[in-house]
């Protein structure tokens, strides 16, 4: 391998990266959220600045995407957290947990999300939609929601698919000090809403040494929605560096 192509490379291993060199696209992406009140002090100890938060309220989001190019076909749970930056507002990627090392790979290296291994699932129960998250072979997460009782405007479904993402990217040193540390903004973009519901729905959180999704109680669901979507991601952007800082 000649220098000048060694210097092309997407990712490694040399012979079969760990994931395919294109922009992803999703087809057929299923939405659970749910919406939930939590403690503000929990908040404020894990926002970075310069993003403040605004209200104390937690997304908890499980994504079953079972038609994506060069990835295939994953499960993801997360949550993210109302924000604000230079009065825009968006939601700040705290964790997501991920059954697919493609997805996991490219997702931490390639962008900035804080993805780790989890085993996450989707689906319907008699007249219940189901989310589940295990870590290991401990439960963490379990959401429940009615299944399709009531149109949602789709208007409303795209804003909440679409609504700006913040992440913290770190890359370090080979001596461990930080190499790049930048808070970066995405977005989903070429969105088609193929479906949208509300219904009531309950969320339990577990406590869990590593997957700490407990540590952002539940005190009120304020609400929950299944949206069904074909979109793409943007690219990230960096809009603010700590190591300049």
């Amino acid at each position: 391998m000649r220098k000048q192509d060694a210097a092309q490379l997407f990712t490694t291993p040399l012979d079969s990266p760990a994931y395919a060199p294109t922009r992803y696209r999703f087809n057929n992406r299923e939405y659970l959220n749910i919406y939930y009140r939590t403690d503000p002090e929990a908040l404020r100890r894990l926002v970075p600045e310069p993003l403040t938060v605004t209200d104390p309220v937690v997304r908890f989001e499980l994504m079953r995407m079972p038609d994506t190019t060069g990835l295939g076909d994953y499960t993801e749970a997360g949550q993210l957290i109302a924000v604000e930056h230079e009065g825009e507002k968006g939601e700040f990627s705290l964790a997501m947990y991920v059954d697919s090392v493609p997805a996991i790979s490219s997702g931490r290296e390639y962008s900035a999300y804080p993805k780790k291994a989890g085993s996450p699932t989707l689906y319907v129960d008699s007249d219940t939609l189901v989310g589940t998250l295990d870590y290991g072979t401990l439960r963490v997460a379990t959401a429940t929601m009615g299944y399709k009782h009531h149109t949602m405007d789709m208007d409303e479904a795209r804003a909440e698919v679409c609504s700006p993402t913040f992440m913290v990217k770190t890359v370090p040193n080979y001596d461990g000090t930080p190499r790049i540390c930048e808070l970066v903004r995405t977005q989903v973009t070429d969105v088609t809403v193929k479906s949208a519901y509300t219904a009531p729905a309950r969320l339990q959180l577990f406590a869990h040494v590593m997957a700490p999704l407990a540590d952002l109680p539940v005190l009120e669901v304020l609400g929950a929605s299944h949206i069904v979507t074909d979109l793409s991601l943007d690219p990230v952007e960096p809009v603010y560096d700590y190591l300049a800082a």
